[in-house]
């Protein structure tokens, strides 16, 4: 039965992947018929480019400040969505919203919303929103976290109550009668039998954060200067506005590797075996 799927991912996951690979040892300018290889230069170039260490350091910016932003939220609202039932099928249906936009759609709705002229903050009159958000550094780079945030913390909120909902009621009727208030039930109880839901769920966030482009291209389009260039902004400028389909296979290559790296670090976090139960040792 995962025959069709091993399939499926070798043809459109695997082979891309050694596709790329291969390429990133081109010259190839994306339009020729024959692709010319040109050994480790594209590898040179791309290493010794000033703007790679900048790139990452954007890239590692974006994904610790939207992990910071959305984990502490995401917990919080999965956890209060698990406990009252009443909310629990309309906040669902609620927090699917965002996830059923594309990030273009969502991207160009708050680039038009924070126009310092026209935008949200000029139509209401509030001065502090008539700010040119997508043209300072800083506050650019906090635009892209908060459009980040509101569109995927409904997301690993679902994630955290799935986790709540499986921890069971008498661990926290226990810790009533030894007169456990809900703080301490929280930090006791909650935080560390979600340990495997946070390893997954900072999983996604932080491997998906390597691969956010088309909302910081619509936002600022790597900008204001290279505030927001981050290596996927850098690898589509290589690849299709430069023409150097090497350096750009490059810059994918090392967005593999470090999704991988991320991917791997976080599991040995989580443990020996991250299959195990979350109520092991409980």
């Amino acid at each position: 039965m995962a025959w069709p799927a091993l399939i499926a991912f070798t043809i459109f996951g695997v082979i891309p992947l050694f596709g790329v690979l291969y390429l990133s040892f081109s010259s190839w300018n994306g339009l020729s018929e024959t692709i010319p290889m040109s050994g480790l230069e594209s590898w040179k170039s791309v290493l010794s480019d000033p703007g790679l260490p900048h790139a990452l350091w954007v890239t590692f910016l974006i994904m610790a400040l939207s992990w910071l932003a959305q984990t502490p939220i995401s917990i919080l609202l999965g956890v209060f969505i698990a406990k009252h039932a009443r909310y629990r099928s309309v906040l669902a249906v609620l927090f699917f919203v965002p996830l059923l936009l594309s990030q273009v759609a969502i991207s160009i709705t708050y680039k038009m919303l924070l126009d310092p002229n026209f935008g949200l903050g000029a139509g209401l009159g509030l001065e502090f929103l008539q700010q040119d958000w997508l043209g300072d550094s800083t506050l650019a780079v906090g635009v892209v976290i908060f459009v980040v945030s509101w569109q995927w913390i409904p997301f690993h909120s679902l994630i955290y109550q799935g986790g709540v909902r499986q921890i069971p009621a008498s661990m926290y009727e226990a810790a009533e009668i030894d007169g456990a208030g809900r703080v301490r039930k929280f930090f006791s109880i909650t935080l560390p039998q979600l340990k495997y839901t946070i390893i997954t769920s900072s999983t996604l966030m932080v491997v998906g954060s390597l691969t956010f482009f088309d909302l910081i291209w619509v936002l600022t389009a790597g900008g204001p200067g290279d505030a927001t260039r981050a290596l996927a902004v850098d690898m589509y400028q290589r690849g299709f506005k430069a023409t150097l389909m090497g350096p750009a296979s490059v810059i994918a290559v090392i967005l593999v590797l470090l999704g991988l790296g991320l991917a791997l670090l976080l599991r040995r976090l989580g443990g020996r075996d991250a299959t195990e139960s979350q109520l092991e040792g409980a």
